[in-house]
């Protein structure tokens, strides 16, 4: 290497971890795939009440100029998009990686209470009226959204309608056609792809949460402590999530919240196990002994100092994780004990089968959505166990 190669390289090594990370990650063929879909993914799930709905994005009758689709948004929708700024700031403003966290998950609490509190849409959804209004003439000006049916509006006015294959219907545009109740399953689609990222993050989010609490303590302790958080362990490897979730649906009623939470619940033990292995090499650092010295308090030494340290297998296993969660959705979905009526694309892959005749459109397009989602997230997580081994890098960096 010559004088200019050995200046750049020490200027890459300068750079803080998170950064060498990203630029690893980014040159992956794989990660870039799969950080695009995803990407798609959560701008289609934010803006889904403005890309698939029944209700004009402005509207003009008599005169006055209305917005029906603002006066339809749910707590959920604000949630969501109040939630996506918040993100975008976590990750574009200055400071702390802990104080933006805090900073991000205050306002999602802040958000989601003031959601439920002050949004009140109306109880009473006719989709129709607007088509009607329409029909009568009585509307001067109208822009819809681009897919001009929401996921629940099954089009009772329009007559005699069910599954329609795509592009079928003369009086109307079904991109992706329709299922079973005569919903636009394009529409559908867009709405479920909210329960496939939701149930994978929040999922992932509390088996992230307890396992590395567990796990922490299991590593820097050692001894008893260690003994029995592996028993523990042990315990919830051997429950099968599958099974439990069914077992929780037929007692207790069909909730996105409780399969987060069982989901969540049952697949701690990975990470657990990560934060362990991690905890027993870290605690031995001069950097550790020197915190316990000074005697900093437990919670600062093990999530402060430690953690950061420890935090590369555990990037690679949430992103795997939240495959997985995704995965288990869609299975309950599919075997009919999901979601009653929000949409859900394994919902939509098990109508494909229930019909007297095979329904192409039904299988093609959620079972590819499942199937690009899972796939993008394992290709993520591929390039982000290369980019945080400091051999793998070493060994590009040399070559």
């Amino acid at each position: 290497m010559n004088d200019a190669e050995i200046a750049v390289d020490r200027e890459k090594r300068s750079r803080p971890w998170g950064r060498q990370v990203l630029a690893a990650l980014l040159k992956s063929t794989g990660a870039r795939i799969g950080l695009a879909w995803v990407g798609v993914l959560v701008l289609v799930a934010t803006f889904a009440p403005f890309i698939a709905s029944s209700h004009p994005l402005l509207l003009v009758v008599d005169g006055q100029t209305s917005s029906p689709v603002m006066a339809y948004l749910t707590p959920v929708d604000w949630i969501w998009l109040i939630g996506f700024v918040a993100v975008l700031l976590f990750f574009m403003l200055p400071g702390r990686l802990w104080l933006r966290m805090l900073a991000l998950l205050m306002t999602l609490g802040v958000t989601t209470v003031l959601a439920y509190t002050l949004v009140s849409p109306p109880a009473l959804i006719i989709y129709e009226e607007y088509r009607e209004l329409e029909q009568a003439g009585a509307v001067e000006r109208v822009l819809r959204a681009p897919i001009p049916f929401s996921a629940k509006d099954y089009l009772r006015d329009m007559g005699d309608t069910g599954v329609e294959a795509p592009l079928q219907a003369e009086d109307r545009r079904h991109w992706l056609g329709t299922e079973d109740n005569g919903a636009d399953v394009a529409a559908r689609m867009i709405h479920a792809s909210r329960i496939a990222l939701a149930i994978g993050f929040i999922a992932t989010g509390i088996a992230l949460s307890i396992g590395t609490i567990i796990g922490g303590l299991m590593g820097y302790f050692s001894g008893v402590v260690d003994i029995i958080g592996m028993r523990l362990v042990e315990i919830f490897e051997a429950i099968p999530t599958l099974f439990l979730l069914l077992t929780f649906v037929a007692f207790f009623g069909r909730s996105i919240y409780m399969m987060m939470i069982i989901i969540g619940i049952t697949s701690w033990s990975a990470y657990a196990r990560y934060v362990r292995a991690e905890f027993l090499k870290l605690r031995e650092q001069d950097f550790v002994q020197a915190a316990v010295a000074c005697g900093l308090p437990l919670p600062s030494i093990l999530f402060r100092h430690m953690l950061p340290n420890g935090l590369a297998p555990l990037l690679v296993a949430a992103s795997f994780g939240v495959a997985s969660a995704i995965l288990a959705e869609a299975t309950l979905s599919f075997l009919g004990l999901g979601l009653v009526d929000d949409p859900s694309w394994g919902q939509m892959l098990n109508q494909a089968v229930q019909s007297s005749t095979f329904n192409w459109w039904l299988a093609v397009f959620p079972g590819g959505a499942i199937f690009l989602t899972v796939f993008s997230y394992n290709l993520i997580g591929e390039a982000l166990r290369d980019a945080v081994d400091p051999h793998t890098r070493r060994t590009e960096g040399t070559s």
